[in-house]
């Protein structure tokens, strides 16, 4: 279980390449003015990285995350979570659809599935949104080509397969073998979070592909006795409890 905070973790130097808005007194009135703007989105940044179609439990226990949660039950609306890298913000991360509320803690934290929808990218941060405790972001969404070749995701499912039998790990990705793409399979491959968030980065299927075919070649041959990979690849669907990056 994954335990989601952003305390102390989110120095303002870690937004130098944002632009951030804070906005003047005379819009303090107007909580709701910057939640009409054009693509402004809420944010959950995490140390992760989160694909399209990707399953997420996160436990929610800060006031501001609770808020944020309890407002996109209620609308029906989504937020999104940005990586954070080495104690930087990145530019890109995905949206998240809340799918379930599992359990409703006395305190008012909550377990919580959510479910990755689309990538978006970064345009200006919005570090304080009035009359919120969270902070939230202006984006936009990438074109993202999901079309691939079927037999180059069977190539590459081979060489998971393989992979996985080496380290003795069984991986269910429940779904047929042709309906699986590089989304399902990229927390399962042993890449770190920075080749995970360069494979956020590729909008193409054919080249995400190719970026996983490129680095189970390079670590097949030394497979053999890498624990720590055999954990990475087993540690998932775990409700998360995660410690995030403030604004």
């Amino acid at each position: 279980m994954k335990r989601a905070s952003t305390e102390n973790v989110f120095p303002d130097k870690a937004l130098s390449n944002y632009r951030i808005t804070k906005l003047p007194n005379s819009l303090r009135e107007l909580p709701n003015f910057i939640l009409r703007m054009t693509n402004f989105i809420p944010i959950f940044p995490l140390g992760i990285v989160v694909f399209p179609g990707e399953h997420l439990n996160l436990h929610i226990f800060e006031s501001r995350y609770k808020q944020l949660v309890q407002e996109c039950i209620d609308q029906k609306k989504p937020f999104g979570i940005p990586s954070v890298i080495d104690n930087k913000l990145q530019e890109f991360g995905t949206l998240v659809e809340i799918r379930e509320i599992s359990k409703v803690h006395d305190n008012g934290e909550m377990d919580i599935k959510t479910e990755g929808s689309a990538i978006f990218r970064i345009l200006e941060v919005i570090k304080e949104v009035p009359g919120r405790l969270y902070s939230g972001a202006i984006v936009n969404y990438p074109h993202n080509n999901n079309e691939s070749s079927p037999e180059h995701m069977r190539k590459l499912m081979v060489a998971v397969r393989e992979l996985h039998q080496q380290l003795k790990v069984g991986k269910d990705f429940k779904k047929a073998e042709d309906e699986i793409g590089s989304y399902d399979v990229a927390h399962h491959v042993g890449l770190s979070l920075q080749e995970e968030y360069e494979l956020l980065c590729l909008m193409d299927e054919r080249y995400r592909q190719e970026y996983l075919k490129r680095h189970l070649v390079k670590v097949m041959p030394t497979v053999a006795g890498m624990e720590k990979l055999r954990e990475k690849i087993n540690l998932n669907g775990h409700f998360k409890d995660l410690k995030g990056f403030n604004l």
